[in-house]
């Protein structure tokens, strides 16, 4: 099949003319910012940036605003956007404020956008992914803090496992800092699901707060 397919269209040399004349045919959607003139409040930044994660690499400025204003579109629930923690946060914003919002966290560089196909999808840069992921670590400690106080939770330790390592590490710097002999079960547990070199940080996290005077 692949040598009749070649054979159609005359060789390797123009097959790969093929492919960049389709290539070159893609009209890239324009992305015009349109940012807000006053400064984001601190809360306001991280709660875009939160927002963003669900969308890093798959989504754009429209589904962002969307996620942001509890918005009931169809393709919003069949993603299951309704489940991020920010969801609705800018309900009583204008959809006109709430772009305008984004685009000046884009145009200060903590978000940015890299193309697929013609659709320009959003991206984090080093300094918003440095804020996100604190923002990130302090959402999973409270998670764990629950458990670990006894309090109802639906949250497996396990999903811990393939996050980004840098935001992990915060997360058990964090615990390590807490020092509550209250987390020693949960990261038993977490432990036993983990890679080894997150496995040996939550070794070192243990033994520090058993060593730690009560």
């Amino acid at each position: 099949m692949d040598g009749l397919f070649y054979s159609i269209l005359g060789g390797e040399t123009n097959v790969q003319q093929l492919w960049t004349d389709m290539t070159r045919r893609i009209t890239r959607s324009p992305v015009r910012l349109r940012p807000a003139k006053d400064a984001l409040s601190s809360d306001e930044l991280k709660t875009i940036l939160r927002g963003a994660d669900e969308l890093i690499g798959s989504g754009g400025r429209t589904l962002l605003a969307k996620i942001l204003k509890g918005s009931k579109d169809k393709k919003v629930l069949e993603l299951g956007l309704e489940d991020s923690p920010v969801y609705g946060a800018f309900d009583e914003m204008s959809a006109d404020v709430v772009h305008a919002k984004i685009d000046r966290v884009i145009s200060e560089g903590y978000l940015s956008y890299e193309y697929s196909g013609r659709l320009p999808l959003l991206v984090y840069t080093d300094k918003g992914w440095e804020i996100e992921r604190e923002t990130y670590a302090e959402e999973l400690f409270d998670k764990l803090r629950a458990m670990a106080e006894g309090g109802e939770s639906a949250f497996d330790v396990a999903a811990l496992k393939d996050r980004n390592r840098g935001m992990i590490m915060l997360l058990l710097d964090i615990l390590e800092a807490q020092a509550d002999e209250r987390f020693i079960p949960l990261l038993q547990r977490w432990y036993d699901v983990e890679y080894k070199k997150v496995r040996q940080r939550i070794e070192s996290v243990i033994r520090t707060i058993k060593t730690i005077p009560k």
